[in-house]
């Protein structure tokens, strides 16, 4: 079922609330031979409370109530901005389970509140789209489905985080963790993708579905660092501020902005976060998450910094002046006194799309000379000098592509000693691979 307002001159503009995506059944487009059918079926299959009154009077009726709804509406002008909110787990899958709560239950709650605060204060010019506003289970695929059939601007899965029960620290670990794609270059990274990602084995034919995506492997690693492209930067840059506001405004403890292979982030086609709020399994996190005041919090913390992505990319998208969007207090009013526009996010310098911004002299091949690397990890921004994650590690140095930092050791002529030397740096970085460099510039991977 597609969002009624997009095929039909925004129709209800900005009240798309409902869920998009899925088969075509009560799809309705503006084909004038079928229009009236269609429009009956979608009121019926979604409008519950009407089945008997519409059965009663046909399809009369529908038109009626069509056309209502068609002339109350405004015109279509701008594009809309559109962001996709993602309450993870949800029906069967409960998340992660505390001894008060569960995850599923926490997310949406904070999908709603946010959804509001974006309805009620940039509803003119942005559109929210939900994967759920139920407590119903969305099989992953779908999920990215209805993003990418919405061509939505931003997608924003929320989570809540938790660690195993033999973990020694489970009761007191706390803070938010926030995640754009990449590769889980740490094990505490794969083990969050792992959880998120089993949702996919509750599907009955997850074999077939998603078949071939396998998160621990080196192939994965390699699909995951080619579909880094121009947008990650964006994600990036709203991950962070996603991140330093869940801690100035809802008192999170930092615990970074990562890297790993979400599927639901993978299948997306804009930029994409996963949210970790914090971790059920500490009893203290678990009461606030639980709260009212503490959804609240949350609910305004990602607020806060989807006004600043707005603010630094909305124009562009809808494709006018737009008035700047302004900070939200954890009650909902206009922070201080309706004066605080919310910052732009900082632009990450222009780079290459895969140049390096540092590389040793040493470690460049004879010009137009292919040489072999092996990467090992990529952060956000440059390791100190002397940092002790390369610490006796041969000619490294590390190149700028997707606004992060990607380090590589090693520099060889060939292939095979590239591979030769590999076995050992996996030792160490167990999902290292090897990237094929010219002039100092990546041209390609070794499988």
């Amino acid at each position: 079922m597609a969002v009624l307002g997009w095929k039909l001159g925004n129709w209800g503009r900005g009240r798309e609330k409902m869920r998009a995506g899925g088969g075509a059944d009560g799809e309705i487009f503006v084909s004038l031979g079928n229009f009236l059918v269609e429009v009956k079926a979608f009121l019926l299959k979604y409008f519950k409370s009407s089945a008997l009154w519409l059965r009663d009077r046909g399809i009369k009726a529908a038109a009626a109530l069509a056309l209502c709804a068609l002339s109350a509406a405004p015109a279509a002008t701008a594009k809309d901005f559109v962001v996709v909110l993602d309450p993870g787990h949800g029906g069967k899958d409960f998340g992660a389970v505390g001894k008060i709560t569960n995850e599923k239950t926490i997310v949406l709650d904070v999908a709603k509140i946010l959804g509001e605060l974006i309805d009620r204060n940039l509803g003119r010019k942005v559109s929210t789209v939900y994967t759920r506003e139920t407590d119903v289970f969305i099989p992953l695929s779908e999920r990215a489905a209805i993003a990418n059939k919405a061509q939505a601007n931003l997608f924003i899965s929320i989570h809540v985080n938790s660690v195993d029960k033999r973990n020694k620290n489970r009761s007191t670990i706390h803070g938010c963790q926030v995640y754009t794609l990449g590769l889980h270059k740490t094990a505490e990274n794969l083990a969050v993708a792992k959880r998120e990602n089993a949702v996919m084995e509750l599907e009955a034919d997850h074999s077939v579905k998603y078949a071939g995506f396998d998160p621990n492997s080196l192939e994965s690693d390699i699909i995951f660092e080619l579909s880094q492209n121009k947008r990650l930067d964006q994600s990036i840059e709203f991950a962070d501020a996603v991140h330093s506001e869940l801690s100035r405004c809802a008192g999170r403890a930092p615990k970074g902005v990562r890297q790993a292979g979400f599927w639901v982030l993978w299948a997306t086609s804009m930029p994409s976060v996963l949210v970790e709020l914090d971790f059920i399994c500490n009893p203290d996190s678990e009461r606030y998450l639980n709260s009212r005041e503490g959804k609240k919090a949350l609910a305004t913390s990602i607020y806060n910094a989807f006004c600043s992505y707005f603010n630094t990319y909305g124009e562009a998208v809808v494709g006018e002046k737009c008035a700047p969007a302004k900070r939200v207090d954890v009650d909902g009013r206009a922070a201080n006194g309706g004066e605080a526009k919310a910052p732009a996010l900082k632009h990450p310098a222009p780079q290459p799309e895969v140049c390096p911004e540092e590389v040793a002299p040493a470690q460049l091949a004879p010009d137009g000379e292919k040489v072999w690397k092996i990467q090992i990890m990529a952060t956000g921004s440059p390791l100190p000098a002397g940092s002790a994650q390369l610490k006796d590690l041969p000619a490294v140095s590390y190149y700028k592509e997707g606004g992060m930092c990607k380090y590589t050791t090693g520099s060889y002529v060939s292939a095979k000693e590239a591979r030769k030397a590999l076995k050992q740096v996996r030792k160490r970085f167990p999902e290292a691979f090897i990237v094929i460099m010219r002039d100092g510039c990546r041209i390609g991977m070794e499988k």
